[in-house]
Formats: structure tokens, sequence, C-alpha cells
């Protein structure tokens, strides 16, 4: 990764705590990456921006609305004329609206496809054209085994929302791959972020609860963090992945074999 430009977006955490963004914007930049990080939140962007640089890191801390087109542009715009190109695309957004057709208002539902697909869409948009001009690229799609696999979460529109991330993701693959731009999706499980606590603690009668569930819903009895969802999209971003392409890796700690 050593002087890549990479873009991360959704690269701020939901509270305290290493969310799958912030973790992966970390990781690139400890392995010699120049990290665009960009939230929603300035104050979110800022600190994972912070801990790049107490780190000796090169990091931009930038706010966007990702599913708003003209602020996605505007991003790319920054990281390119301050990076030079963008060689890693990472699209880390992603938010579990609960409610199933009959309870979820359309609005809420148009919302959540907007977040976990259309702001993917629009990032690949806007940094395609980087990455063609370059002759290459990584894109990196942060989906989720929801998208895959039910749960007793009712979210429909995160569960539609990622199952069209992976064959989006699958798309790009085969579109560009003369191009000298790869696409790959991680799929993470069970995994223990702080947005857990604020996106799904509901859906139990208590946090203790949530977690004792979600621990034995792994095979391995515990959850998995956002360093094991940061270190497989790491792999896949890298030239070690050069002949990885279009594939939707699970990082679940084998729950996707159940």
């Amino acid at each position: 990764m050593a002087g890549k430009a990479v873009l991360v977006l959704g690269a701020g955490s939901d509270g305290p705590g290493w969310g799958n963004g912030k973790a992966a914007a970390v990781l690139y930049a400890r392995e010699g990456g120049r990290v665009a990080a960009v939230d929603l939140r300035a104050e979110a962007a800022e600190e994972t921006a912070g801990l790049i640089r107490a780190e000796g890191g090169t990091a931009l801390a930038l706010t966007a609305d990702v599913t708003r087109s003209d602020q996605v542009a505007a991003v790319v715009e920054r990281t390119v004329a301050e990076f030079g190109g963008i060689d890693v695309l990472h699209n880390n957004v992603g938010v579990t609206i609960m409610g199933d057709p009959v309870e979820l208002g359309e609005e809420a539902w148009r919302r959540g496809l907007d977040l976990n697909l259309t702001s993917a869409f629009l990032a690949c948009k806007h940094v395609l054209p980087v990455m063609l001009r370059q002759g290459r690229g990584a894109i990196v799609n942060i989906s989720s085994l929801a998208a895959q696999r039910i749960t007793d979460y009712p979210y429909f529109s995160y569960y539609a929302g990622k199952a069209g991330l992976d064959h989006f993701t699958r798309a790009l693959a085969i579109r560009y791959a003369a191009k000298g731009i790869r696409a790959n999706a991680v799929l993470p499980g069970v995994i223990d972020t702080p947005l857990i606590y604020k996106q799904i603690s509901g859906q139990y009668g208590s946090v203790e609860e949530m977690v004792a569930a979600r621990d034995a819903r792994s095979p391995t009895g515990k959850m998995g963090t956002a360093w094991d969802v940061a270190q497989a999209a790491l792999f896949l971003a890298s030239d070690e992945a050069r002949y990885v392409n279009g594939v939707c890796l699970p990082v679940d700690g084998g729950l996707s074999c159940l």
C-alpha cells in the first residue's frame, strides 16, 4: 500500500471504539497508504484522520453525505487534488434501518437503499473516471452476510441493499477487469462495533443480552472485530490480491457455512 491514495467513505465510528471504516482507514495508513477519511460527521472524519497523523501517517479529513452526488464528486475532486489520484476506493457506508414491508415507511425504505447501495454507485460514478485515466485501481465494498443470509432482524432495506451491493460488485469486476480495475466485497458476519450498540441493541432486552446472543451465533463463540474486517479489506485492496476479482468474501468465523 506504500504511497497509494486511498479514499474511505464512512471512515468514522458511530460511537467510542473501532468501527469497520475507522479501522480500515487506520490500517491502510499503517501500511503506507495516504488516506482521505470521509464521514457525514466532520468530527468523526477528523478523529480518524487525527489517529493516522498521530502515528506519522498522511490523512485528509473530509465531510460528505454519500447519498448526494455533488458532495461525493467534491470529495473525489479534493482527494485527487491532494494525492494526485485514487488507487483504492473503500465503500464502508451501511445503516441497519429496522422494519418489515408492512411497518417500514416508504421514505425509510428508500433511505436504506440509498445508504447501503446508491452510495457505492455514486462513489464509483465519480471515482471510476479517475481510475480509468490511471489504468489501475481497486474497489472494496463493505457488504454484509445479511446480503446472503436472513437473520432474526427485520431490516428489509438492509437485506435488499447489501444483496444489491454484492451483485453490483460482481458487475463492476467484470466490466472493468480489462481496464486494470478490480472490485471485491467483504461480508462481515457478527462483528462487535459501535454500530450494533446504536442500531441493533433495541432488538434485545438489554445490551448484555445482545452481546451474549451475537457471541453465541458465531461458530467461534465470539463476535469478530473491526480489525478482522479491515485486514480482509487490506488484502483485497493490495497488490497481493492482483488476481482476486469479483469476490464476495465472508468474514464471519464460519457462520456462512451453517
